[in-house]
């Protein structure tokens, strides 16, 4: 790819080309031009995501739109019957047969594309000021005098940029360097692990994903064909739901195990298993799950990690996105939501004609300021969220059963408030007049300098 002849404002490397390292780039070449030059780094030898399915929530929709790919993702997603208002809960560990809990009702119904379709669209709309690299996983970083930093990956090679952002996951290397050469007053030290290190969370997740013609020869009935499902009993739940325009079917098996959260995990954190494997997981579950579990194909165990809270996501010119800084339990399938408005908020500031090279770590900070609070406390009620589809505060007495199913369904709703309460697009706003606050702008000021720190 060629640049423009122009001199940039300054670089930007970004580390991981997952869905958030690919919607920082394409955020930042759509405003900024050719001003920013963009190295898009990726540890492996091509573009590919783990995992399947992506709920594209209102949320989500109103920065596509933004980006000006709406349509596109619109098209390659699965749409729900207009009959159906949003995701359908059931209690399920009852092997003659369950029984609908209740049905939450969304005002707009989500999408859900298959993450790898998602990759492919955002691949196409990458700048021509990004250049694409592969094979380079970055084991660590160094910062020049001059304010540059030398990233140094696993083949031994280096390369330079003047901004870092690690979109490289829960095991970030980005994530390790930063803590690891912050200074002690800034950081405890004696804390630092606890940041660097994601933590097990005592549960395991069975993936799936089934040709939906396989499920319609096994059970042509079935109740999961046309929803998104969540089939609820204690300490265990499947979400299901239809993907690629409905020609997949995308499994996700949740199982609390036998050992306490924080504890090391001991193993492949993600491992192929025998579909005879999950399926005896489930045989106390009603006969669609058991049924649709037949058809696994090529299933995989997960075990679940998360990050503990951070103090912060940025120092200097190095911030963090995504699973990077936040990485959470799934149960609002807001993971690559929230990635993707880390992106875009970042993007846009990175891309202000407000942000210099100087005033870079100034932006950062905004950027930090307007989303830590929101993905940390998203972060917190997911994790509770879990708990409530496990049915965990049920009592075994079937006399309290239906009382105990509704307050039940109270907490669930009310969990899930947050998707009405703003979007990616009202914190960008919000950050950029905090951006403006700082240039000192709204005082009649108009030297960017200002944003110097």
């Amino acid at each position: 790819m060629s640049f423009s002849s122009g001199t940039p404002k300054f670089r930007i490397a970004i580390c991981g080309a997952g869905i958030g390292g690919l919607v920082l780039a394409v955020t930042i070449g759509k405003f900024a031009g050719h001003d920013i030059h963009i190295d898009l780094y990726e540890a492996y030898d091509a573009i590919a995501t783990a995992g399947a399915g992506i709920s594209v929530s209102p949320r989500t929709s109103e920065l596509m739109k933004e980006l000006g790919m709406y349509e596109e993702v619109s098209r390659a997603s699965t749409k729900f019957p207009s009959s159906s208002r949003g995701p359908k809960f059931r209690i399920s560990n009852i092997p003659q047969g369950g029984f609908e809990w209740f049905q939450q009702e969304f005002e707009h119904t989500p999408m859900n594309i298959h993450r790898q379709n998602f990759a492919d669209i955002l691949k196409q709309y990458l700048p021509s000021s990004c250049r694409l690299h592969f094979n380079k996983r970055l084991t660590r970083y160094d910062k020049q005098l001059s304010g540059s930093l030398i990233l140094h990956f696993a083949d031994d090679s280096t390369a330079t940029t003047d901004v870092l952002i690690g979109a490289d996951g829960i095991r970030s290397s980005v994530r390790k360097t930063l803590f690891n050469t912050l200074d002690r007053d800034i950081v405890d030290p004696s804390k630092i692990g606890r940041y660097i290190d994601p933590v097990w969370t005592g549960t395991l997740v069975y993936r799936t994903v089934i040709p939906m013609e396989k499920i319609l020869q096994v059970d042509p009935n079935n109740i999961a064909l046309k929803d998104f499902i969540l089939f609820c009993g204690k300490r265990k739940h499947v979400i299901s739901y239809p993907v690629s325009e409905g020609t997949l079917f995308n499994v996700a098996a949740f199982v609390a195990a036998e050992q306490k959260p924080d504890t090391h995990f001991e193993g492949r954190w993600v491992s192929d298993v025998s579909n005879e494997e999950v399926q005896e997981l489930y045989q106390d579950f009603e006969p669609a799950v058991r049924n649709m579990l037949k058809c696994s194909e090529n299933p995989s165990r997960w075990a679940l990690h998360v990050l503990n809270e951070l103090p912060l996501f940025t120092y200097g010119r190095v911030a963090l996105i995504g699973d990077a800084c936040h990485a959470m339990e799934p149960h609002f399938g807001a993971g690559a939501g929230q990635a993707m408005e880390d992106a875009f908020v970042l993007g846009r500031l990175l891309a202000h004609p407000l942000t210099t090279l100087d005033s870079v770590p100034a932006a950062l900070k905004v950027y930090q300021d307007v989303r830590l609070p929101l993905v940390q406390s998203l972060a917190r009620e997911s994790e509770r969220t879990g708990r409530l589809y496990h049915l965990d505060s049920l009592s075994t007495d079937q006399g309290n059963e239906r009382e105990e199913l509704e307050i039940q369904r109270g907490k669930i709703l009310s969990q899930w408030k947050w998707e009405g309460e703003g979007s990616a697009v009202s914190q960008w706003l919000e950050a950029e007049r905090k951006l403006q606050d700082i240039a000192g702008l709204k005082n009649g000021a108009d030297d960017a300098s200002l944003l110097k720190l």
